[in-house]
């Protein structure tokens, strides 16, 4: 199972959200290079990185500080955050972005979603992120009335890499992971999964490692790494060995 270290960009700063919300922002830094090196350092082989404000602007908001994120870091990045167009997908794959995370627009353009896995086959990965059970979209900020077992189920021929789960209201808020839900996704699907939302240290990677048959590829921390109560070393200890 793959940790993934997330850094989440807000005007060009690390930093981490609770369940979602823009005004509730805890800065961390604002050398997003040095922290992604830093994750390297301790072990770290793939990132997780959001473009916060990409996300509600459904445009790149923070490409200086992906471009020095891809600089530093010498593993594979993905990224997420307001990737709603091909042209926007190409240039992120072209400056050496791994995969690319679309979320709004897997509910509102389908269509796109299945066009970008075609033309990168392993390279697009759909996050479901949910409130309620429901799939919520626009950097959060609105809920749909689609279940999310439904949307995972809506990608499993289009060659997507791996279904994105968010618990919002658990996300930066250290109440541990859905693992419940996330297993029960992951269980409904025959695409992959990776869990995130309130991970809050080792015994979350434990559990959810138990899983990894059942198709838990990964799973996403942030808070917990910020607030030194998880251990990154540590975890990609604990995950390797499934």
């Amino acid at each position: 199972m793959i940790v993934f270290p997330a850094i989440d960009l807000k005007a060009g700063q690390v930093v981490r959200l609770a369940e979602g919300d823009m005004d509730r922002a805890t800065v961390y830094g604002d050398d997003p290079a040095a922290q992604a090196r830093a994750f390297a350092e301790q072990g770290a082989e793939y990132l997780h990185v959001v473009d916060l404000d990409g996300a509600f602007a459904g445009r790149a908001e923070n490409r200086a500080a992906v471009e020095a994120i891809l600089a530093a870091f010498p593993g594979d990045v993905q990224l997420g955050g307001g990737i709603r167009t091909p042209e926007a997908v190409e240039g992120w794959f072209d400056l050496g972005v791994a995969r690319i995370v679309i979320g709004t627009a897997a509910l509102t353009n389908p269509e796109f979603v299945r066009a970008m896995a075609a033309a990168y086959p392993g390279g697009i990965v759909v996050a479901v992120d949910a409130r309620d059970g429901m799939v919520a979209t626009a950097g959060w900020a609105e809920v749909s009335d689609v279940p999310v077992a439904d949307m995972a189920r809506r990608f499993e021929d289009a060659g997507v890499a791996a279904l994105l789960f968010t618990d919002i209201g658990r996300d930066g808020l250290l109440k541990g992971c859905n693992i419940e839900a996330t297993v029960d996704l992951a269980r409904a699907t025959s695409l992959p999964v990776i869990a995130s939302g309130g991970v809050k240290g080792l015994d979350d990677i434990r559990m959810l490692a138990l899983y990894e048959s059942d198709g838990i590829e990964g799973v996403i921390t942030g808070r917990a790494l910020y607030d030194g109560r998880l251990d990154l070393g540590a975890a990609i200890v604990l995950a390797a060995r499934g």
